[in-house]
């Protein structure tokens, strides 16, 4: 009988970082039961990686955005390229977008306005964003309020408690990454607060390897270290977490990321 499965609903598997064994990767998450892989477009050249990959892959699908560190980039031209990727089958979600004030690799203001933009644009599309947020609680929470119609998946979760409750009263996802091993992790409210048809399981590889891998390269087949912390702290099965998990990615990204699934059903 086939064991739990998974999708990895945030991965950098278009970085150079998988240059080397990419194909490999690839194996070791279908042996861990990694069925699906999200692999993230961070800026444009990012994005049109990852949708190569998706193009060949049906294991993999693609995300397309604007990150803040690089939101001075925005322009017209990228806004009507994102319109136009976004048409794509195989890109499921806007994104990554989002603020980071800790960084502030762009000034705040273009953060600001590329994060709005790629929101509607996003709603346009039908699909939802993925939202980064370092130290920019309270104007992510204000930019998704005026953005009510698009749905958001507020990755590697680790931000307050303002955020949390302004995203779940809009009824956002929330990823959950290998952060929530961490020794220094004491968020643990969090895991128990998100309803668990909200909860997502990602891994942002190459960055965030969970424990036992502290200090590797991060890869899609640790996604189960975090789903077995995430099933411990909830007091569910890991089973149990990994099928609602995988429903809920299904349910946010689309039927494409559940080929695997449905496949195996048949």
């Amino acid at each position: 009988m086939a064991g739990p499965r998974l999708i990895d609903t945030h991965c950098h598997l278009a970085d150079a970082a998988f240059d080397g064994d990419r194909a490999e990767t690839l194996a070791r998450a279908a042996g861990a039961g990694v069925d699906h892989v999200v692999v993230v477009g961070e800026s444009r050249e990012a994005a049109e990686r990852a949708l190569a990959l998706a193009r060949g892959e049906r294991r993999l699908s693609a995300t397309a955005g604007v990150h803040p560190h690089v939101a001075s980039d925005w322009s017209d031209a990228i806004a009507a390229w994102l319109a136009e990727t976004l048409r794509d089958e195989r890109v499921v979600a806007a994104g990554e977008t989002g603020l980071d004030y800790h960084y502030d690799h762009s000034p705040r203001d273009r953060q600001r306005e590329a994060f709005e933009a790629q929101l509607e644009l996003a709603k346009q599309a039908g699909k939802p964003a993925v939202v980064h947020a370092r130290e920019a609680d309270d104007d992510v929470a204000a930019v998704l309020r005026h953005h009510p119609g698009t749905v958001a998946i507020l990755h590697s979760f680790s931000g307050g408690d303002g955020l949390l409750d302004q995203g779940l009263a809009l009824g956002h996802y929330v990823g959950l990454s290998g952060m929530v091993t961490f020794k220094s992790w004491r968020r643990d409210e969090v895991i128990r607060r998100v309803p668990l048809d909200r909860l997502l399981i990602e891994t942002d590889s190459p960055y965030l390897a969970p424990v036992p891998h502290r200090g590797r390269r991060n890869e899609p087949a640790w996604a189960a270290e975090v789903a077995r912390r995430v099933a411990a702290v909830r007091g569910i099965g890991f089973d149990e977490l990994c099928e609602m998990t995988t429903a809920n990615a299904i349910r946010v990204f689309g039927k494409r990321v559940g080929s695997q699934e449905v496949a195996r059903s048949e």
